[in-house]
């Protein structure tokens, strides 16, 4: 691991090269011209920058039992994800990426070991919230399945035998029914690790509650290590500690369906490492780049602390600077260490003002420590009224301890938001935008929406940002006094 650290710009290199060697017969390298590619400027003038509607038509081929499409062969596996204004989306994996997918998650295990000499957790029940594992196939033969599911399929023998659910549990699809069944089944074994996006991870720690009366330590006095990705941490943290009182271990990951990019690798630096030799290539676009017709494209020796970048990956499963969707920030060079910030979608820019992901989840850390609040979720939507200096942020915040003196917590987080972003307090200085608006909506009411989107549960997260108001408007029946 010490080398990849060290070596994470020459490993970089050679990871772009077998790339590309790779996939020079292909139809999408024959078609971009990677036999004459030399360097990665070479690629950049050849291969554009493509989310999956961009690269929609590649994807079709290989969806459609097409071989050597945009890497040697067929995929192994083709993991469905939602989300995009094409419907499903199917990412290819290959028999290369899935390794790495697997060796980079037992990587992540395996150094907080080493570094904290435990290991109990071995010796118990470990737990990974997922979505079900089930695998189809399509009509052209080839397997498909939600990514959590497939890799299911994939856990080393020394973890299966202590594994729960069952997998009878594991594959029910109402994500309700499927956690008050896992609550059943599991509250009375010796669990050591619990494994899962944070959100769907405290639906489970409120269900073991109404089924036990007892918070989780209570109910797994040996539970030992939390495994946890998938979002920004920052707003869920003052929930965990109240669970885990500072008495468990925490790894976080950052997997997706694209490949697994980073872990942290110490319990004393809550950064990321990123993977450099995982069969991954990475590009980095500055956010006030992003969308332009010729943003930069830089790469890891380029990145800079502290600036948000959209991530653009190519890979060896087949993806060739790939939007993925997910914006990064720098928190260390030598090592190279990210967090996850935000989504490039998710973003307020209904006047002008670009305030993202983590400026608001900033900001309600802010407001919450300023007046001894707790949130469990919230989000922001665009209040548009045409009189001047009627608009504003409207929030929509689910409190597990409300503030006493609301205003308070109000002017809080405008006045942070104001102070992290320029172009909100222009707006404010100019009276285009009056302060924001906070409600106060019902426990739980981000997943009655999830839940009537047939996205409650498995990878699905709840957007804190959107420039419309369809979130608003459902969340509006929620408001209480």
């Amino acid at each position: 691991m010490k080398r990849e650290m060290d070596n994470a710009i020459s490993l970089q290199r050679v990871t772009f090269q077998n790339l590309i060697s790779k996939a020079k017969n292909t139809a999408f390298g024959k078609a971009h011209g990677f036999e004459d590619i030399k360097n990665f400027k070479d690629f950049q003038e050849r291969v554009p920058i493509r989310n999956y509607e961009g690269a929609k038509d590649w994807f079709d081929r290989i969806y459609n039992g097409e071989a050597d499409v945009s890497w040697p062969g067929k995929p192994l596996y083709l993991a469905k994800t939602s989300g995009t204004t094409s419907g499903a989306k199917h990412i290819p994996i290959s028999k290369e990426s899935i390794i790495n997918q697997i060796n980079a998650a037992r990587d992540a295990l395996l150094l907080y070991v080493a570094e904290t000499g435990k290991a109990s957790f071995l010796d118990g029940k470990m737990m990974f919230l997922s979505g079900s594992p089930e695998i189809d196939e399509n009509a052209y033969g080839l397997k498909t399945g939600r990514l959590s599911g497939i890799v299911n399929h994939f856990v080393p023998a020394y973890l299966t035998s202590n594994r729960v659910p069952k997998y009878a549990t594991n594959i029910i699809e109402d994500w309700e029914e499927k956690v008050s069944t896992i609550v059943k089944e599991i509250k009375d074994q010796d669990l050591r690790l619990i494994s899962g996006i944070p959100p769907w991870v405290q639906m489970l720690f409120e269900e073991l509650e109404v089924q036990t009366g007892k918070k989780p330590l209570e109910v797994w006095p040996k539970l030992e290590l939390f495994v946890q990705g998938g979002v920004n941490f920052a707003p869920y943290a003052p929930i965990f500690e109240q669970y885990f009182e500072g008495k468990l271990g925490m790894v976080e990951v950052f997997p997706a369906s694209e490949g697994f990019f980073a872990y942290q690798n110490s319990q004393k630096d809550d950064g990321l490492m990123i993977l450099p030799n995982n069969g991954i290539f990475f590009e980095f676009i500055p956010m006030e780049e992003y969308g332009s017709e010729n943003p930069r494209r830089l790469t890891l020796a380029e990145v800079e602390l502290d600036k948000q970048y959209a991530l653009i990956v190519s890979t060896n499963a087949g993806l060739w600077a790939y939007d993925i969707g997910d914006t990064v920030k720098f928190t260390s060079i030598k090592p190279w260490k990210l967090r996850v910030s935000g989504r490039v979608k998710h973003f307020i820019s209904a006047f002008g003002e670009h305030v993202i992901a983590e400026e608001v989840n900033d900001a309600i850390l802010e407001a919450s420590a300023a007046t001894g609040a707790k949130v469990q979720e919230f989000t922001v939507a665009p209040f548009i009224v045409e009189e001047k200096g009627q608009s504003a942020h409207e929030w929509f915040i689910e409190f597990v301890n409300a503030p006493t003196d609301l205003d308070a917590f109000t002017h809080k987080l405008d006045t942070y938001l104001q102070g992290r972003n320029a172009y909100y307090a222009d707006l404010r200085e100019g009276n285009i935008l009056r302060q924001a608006i906070v409600n106060k909506v019902e426990l739980n009411a981000s997943r009655s929406y999830m839940k009537a989107e047939g996205k409650l549960g498995g990878q699905n997260k709840f957007p804190r940002l959107s420039n419309d108001r369809k979130i608003a408007e459902f969340l509006k029946d929620y408001i209480q006094a």
